[in-house]
């Protein structure tokens, strides 16, 4: 590791002790700071490093990495329908597709694009 990586390593564990101390003391920012020396200024600066480098440490997420593929004639043979009476009388019509241990459910009240949203991620999924 080169000294300037080394360097910056060391600061930012600094600033995430900082950090949180203040969060555990209870107090407000501006009181922990004015009561610890250090400009809030300085501080937000330090919180705003340690966030970025928090984001850009997770694994980035590549879109077609979230798309599971499904076999559709296995969802087709277990999809059921329930009907659900409310207080009013009123019949409320449900879809239960039920996919090895998942389980999504379908209201009425659901809208059409909810819907094909829903069963193109289901098209996608294992």
């Amino acid at each position: 590791m080169d000294v300037q990586k080394a360097t910056q390593e060391y600061r930012m564990n600094e600033w995430i002790k900082i950090i949180r101390e203040c969060h555990g003391s209870g107090q407000t920012v501006k009181s922990w700071c004015m009561g610890n020396g250090i400009r809030t200024n300085r501080y937000y600066y330090w919180l705003r490093k340690i966030r970025i480098a928090a984001c850009e440490a997770l694994p980035s997420k590549n879109p077609e990495e979230q798309i599971v593929p499904v076999d559709t004639s296995k969802i087709s043979s277990s999809i059921s329908t329930d009907a659900a009476y409310v207080s009013s009388g009123t019949v409320q019509t449900d879809i239960i597709i039920r996919f090895g241990s998942a389980v999504v459910e379908i209201r009425n009240s659901a809208s059409a694009s909810l819907i094909e949203k829903t069963i193109r991620v289901l098209q996608n999924a294992r």
